[in-house]
């Protein structure tokens, strides 16, 4: 089961889904996104964690892994606590345990993000998001900053979900096999969120991938998708 950021829809994941192929992999477009129903009513991490089981439920699979990045990780960590039968092993990359124990992001990297002029403010999430050097090489189009069909009522409801996140007292119930994954430049959801993950959760592992930004799993794929495959073959 393949969980992917805030306000992003399935095609988050589609440059890397291949790297997975020796697996059945299940993505699913979050409420408020792509092809699913866009209600203008409270959103949460949890909530979204029922709607990923009852997509599992809907399709048959009662035991998956799991593998979340930002808000998908933490939608991945209510499912892992709550649901212990329902998860197999858990990736949690570029993620946070949030409320008063997670590392926010600095008000400089917030500022970038609510400049008035949205191509500015698209530009800043992109350098958040990848190198310089993956930048110039790779134009675009991309799809890890936001669907970009999400009606603004649908984008205010998945930043309250995100900014709402606490699973901080439920980590130490999570079971399953988990592996913390983080790039170490990442500022935008920052690294120093891992080692708190990776320090709540029972036998967890902690894996820093160096010079990478949040989208680690795209742009360093070649050394990601080993590295959460090689863990998955020994769960």
């Amino acid at each position: 089961m393949l969980l992917q950021g805030q306000a992003n829809d399935h095609r988050w994941w589609g440059s890397v889904r291949d790297d997975f192929g020796a697996y059945r992999t299940i993505t699913l477009d979050y409420r408020g996104t792509g092809d699913s129903d866009k209600p203008d009513e409270p959103y949460s991490t949890r909530g979204f964690a029922r709607d990923v089981l009852a997509v599992l439920d809907e399709i048959g699979v009662e035991r998956a892994h799991v593998y979340g990045t930002s808000m998908g990780g933490r939608v991945a960590q209510w499912l892992a606590a709550d649901h212990p039968g329902r998860v197999g092993a858990l990736v949690l990359g570029c993620s946070s345990p949030g409320g008063a124990h997670g590392v926010e992001r600095s008000n400089e990297v917030r500022r970038s993000l609510a400049q008035a002029d949205r191509a500015a403010a698209e530009r800043a999430l992109l350098e958040l998001m990848y190198t310089p050097a993956w930048l110039a090489a790779h134009p675009g189009p991309f799809h890890t900053i936001g669907d970009p069909h999400m009606p603004a009522h649908a984008r205010r409801r998945h930043l309250a979900a995100s900014a709402g996140h606490d699973a901080w007292e439920a980590l130490p119930a999570i079971a399953a096999p988990t592996l913390v994954v983080h790039g170490t430049d990442d500022i935008f959801n920052p690294a120093a969120n891992a080692p708190l993950l990776a320090g709540r959760i029972p036998g967890a592992e902690l894996r820093m991938i160096d010079g990478a930004r949040h989208a680690y799993f795209e742009e360093f794929r070649q050394v990601a998708s080993p590295l959460v495959l090689e863990f998955l073959s020994r769960h």
